[in-house]
């Protein structure tokens, strides 16, 4: 084995230090510049350290199909670094200093080179980290402020972290992954949280595709969403009438492929009625890094257009006359594209873009303690710059480790990508005019030339698919949903409606630490500290972690009649050829859509403050507080519908749950009968999450009356 001390390993370090980590000298350097370095000791191969919770749980003997060659080629894998403690404090302290009114920090946000000389990790410890690196056969591709990139091979990759790549077969789908935690010299731990991944395994997208259900509402009309009625449901007209519909903002989503075809873009504009804001805007970039490798290749198209597509569509209902920005980059064996577009934004040296959207996730025990500090630290610097980060909270209730089963197994758990305190995690909701039989109260027979039928706001309840929802199973007849005589055990439910798809929430449980039974909250797993922003409004539980959602919009996929139409037109890959009636045309539904369009309205908010504004949440939650009081706001219940007061800000939803069905032992409820019910209880039906007055796991704060939050906002 080479050992890298001595001469060879200063040469090494000198070359790496020159290549991969340059900070301009006019930096600023105030209190918490000039990190301190915490690798002090020599690199010693014979004294090695284990990097704990760094293996996917799918990495296991009977999906093992033996070791990949040696030379399979393994680019731009992540080392995450870690900054020291009372840089971390100061960083934490200075961020609620930018977002809070008064303090000499307001608002003062930094620019990438700034935020490096400040808060990353010292120039020092990164060369020594990238020395290594290279002595190890690695090429070092990038060095960010907290993360390094460098590309090998898979032997490469077994002789300097002593864990070995292999084939894995998981349900008929080939992967590989690293079957073992990988380790590392001991001497430069202080500065190494982890890999981010060794594996090829991706997050998901976070949409469904419209399915049409076998029960029907007593012949009430069912109704899609287009442009139009998302302007009028969620009041977005008048800041269209008086000229607030986002000229000068963009909004960037991050995608790991590129658009089928940008005609659909414009398409789904002229037809729904957004062609005459002609300031509005379509770009597709690759953003390549500060210095070092281009690591951003163009990805083409893969089958993850549709959500690139709905993305870049919805963003642009909400703010048709901003620039929407496609940024996408390819993936590799080991890394999202997605989160090294994200790197490469918030890292270029002009100013980054003021809005983000994200709209992939993957649950927290199953993305590692290394993955979820690579997307925390990101938003975090992100929030720093003046960027707001909107992430879809995930489309499977409460079960993030179980998306797009028939069942929850791993109990309750949330989505890595959305739990962190830096971003906004935007939950979704369903129409309740169905279960209510009220459809003819709310839309109109016909539609306009553009298409849209809605006549005001609609009352809400959380988006459910699932047999365990209290509302389908009472439209069905039945008194419960679990047990050998509830819904999810009767032949409809089983049938028809054995499913996770639901809006997201739930506590942060596994940001950090290490599951001891895959994809379940175990172990040494702890979820974020709960944010000092994340209070005063009623609901609000007192459990000391980050809690999901922050605010929810429309998300269904059709239970209750209700889905989006957008144009997407690969046809390849599932989509529909974007002629004739919309109602002909692609439709869907999922958090992939609310997340979107609540950064187009962040885009509306910033037009009309004329500044970007960091990280939204805190003033979603002080205003969230003044509303809702005490005990919340009875004119502001979205049960009230068209009779809601005009002034409120936020809608409560406070009917439904977003509980899903389940097996097994984890936070399952199962008294009899195959099929249980997700609680935070084995023994008793607590059910996961019902909504409640102001803040729930099922909606957060609720949904938004977009006039009235960009015309108070402070």
């Amino acid at each position: 084995m080479f050992r890298t001390t001595g001469r060879t390993y200063f040469l090494f370090t000198m070359v790496a230090l020159l290549f991969a980590f340059a900070i301009p000298t006019n930096a600023q350097t105030e209190t918490g510049s000039h990190a301190r370095n915490l690798i002090t000791q020599d690199v010693n191969e014979n004294n090695m350290v284990t990097l704990h919770g760094n293996v996917r749980s799918e990495a296991i003997a009977a999906n093992d199909r033996g070791a990949v060659a040696d030379d399979l080629a393994m680019d731009h894998m992540l080392l995450q670094l870690q900054r020291s403690p009372e840089q971390e404090a100061a960083l934490e302290k200075l961020i609620d200093e930018m977002h809070t009114k008064g303090s000499s920090n307001y608002h003062r946000w930094m620019t990438a080179p700034e935020f490096a000389a400040r808060f990353g990790v010292s120039k020092e410890d990164v060369a020594k980290v990238t020395g290594w690196l290279t002595s190890q056969g690695f090429h070092v591709n990038v060095a960010y402020p907290t993360v390094v990139d460098f590309s090998g091979n898979a032997g490469q990759v077994h002789g300097a972290f002593r864990t070995s790549i292999h084939n894995l077969d998981v349900n008929g789908i080939q992967h590989i992954a690293n079957m073992s935690d990988p380790q590392i010299p001991a001497a430069l731990a202080p500065a190494v949280l982890g890999i981010v991944s060794l594996n090829d395994f991706r997050p998901r997208a976070m949409h469904k595709m419209h399915r049409d259900y076998t029960f029907t509402s007593g012949g009430d009309t069912f109704q899609a969403v287009v442009p139009g009625d998302l302007a009028t449901i969620y009041n977005l007209n008048p800041l269209f009438t008086a000229g607030t519909s986002g000229q000068g903002q963009t909004v960037v989503v991050i995608e790991d492929t590129n658009l089928f075809s940008t005609a659909d873009w414009t398409t789904f504009r002229s037809t729904f009625g957004l062609s005459p804001f002609t300031a509005g805007s379509l770009t597709t970039v690759h953003p390549a890094p500060p210095s070092g490798t281009n690591n951003c290749t163009n990805p083409g198209t893969n089958g993850d257009d549709g959500e690139a597509i709905l993305d870049a569509e919805y963003a642009s209902a909400a703010a048709p006359s901003a620039t929407i920005e496609v940024a996408s980059c390819e993936d590799t064996r080991t890394t999202f594209g997605g989160l090294i577009a994200i790197q490469n934004l918030i890292n270029e040296s002009k100013t980054p873009p003021a809005i983000i959207s994200i709209s992939y996730g993957e649950c927290e025990a199953l993305n590692g303690a290394t993955a979820n500090a690579a997307y925390n630290t990101a938003y975090q610097q992100a929030v720093t710059e003046g960027v707001s980060v909107f992430v879809s909270a995930g489309d499977e209730g409460a079960a993030s480790c179980d998306a797009d089963e028939a069942k929850a197994t791993h109990g309750i758990g949330v989505s890595g990508f959305a739990s962190t305190q830096y971003n906004v995690a935007v939950g979704g909701t369903d129409f309740g005019d169905t279960d209510a039989g009220s459809n003819s109260t709310y839309w109109n027979t016909t539609n306009t030339s553009t298409f849209e039928s809605a006549k005001s706001y609609i009352p809400e309840i959380p988006w459910n698919d699932s047999c365990a929802g209290v509302l389908l199973a009472t439209f069905e007849g039945f008194a419960t949903t679990y047990g050998s005589s509830g819904f999810c055990n009767s032949t409809v439910g089983k049938d028809d409606f054995l499913t996770t798809a639901a809006g997201s929430g739930g506590p942060s449980g596994c940001a950090t630490g290490s599951a001891s039974t895959s994809g379940v909250v175990s172990g040494t797993c702890k979820g974020y500290a709960k944010p000092s922003w994340q209070t005063g409004v009623v609901g609000i539980p007192a459990d000391g972690v980050r809690d999901l959602p922050d605010v929810s919009l429309f998300a269904s996929n059709g239970l209750w009649g209700h889905y989006y139409v957008f144009c997407w037109s690969d046809t390849r890959e599932g989509g529909t050829a974007c002629t004739g009636a919309p109602s002909g045309w692609s439709g869907a539904g999922g958090t992939s859509f609310a997340s979107p369009i609540l950064a187009g309205i962040q885009a509306l908010v910033n037009q009309k403050q004329g500044a970007r504004q960091g990280n939204p949440n805190p003033v979603y939650y002080q205003l969230a507080a003044t509303e809702y009081g005490a005990s919340g706001s009875t004119t502001c219940n979205s049960t009230n519908g068209n009779t809601v007061a005009s002034t409120c800000i936020f809608y409560d939803v406070t009917k439904g749950d977003m509980d899903v069905n389940c097996t097994g032992t984890h936070n399952c409820y199962l008294p009899s009968g195959t099929n249980g019910v997700l609680s935070t209880s084995d023994s008793s039906y607590l059910k996961a999450y019902g909504t409640t007055t102001g803040w729930d796991f099922a909606t957060g704060i609720g949904t938004v009356n977009a006039a009235n939050l960009v015309n108070n906002w402070p």
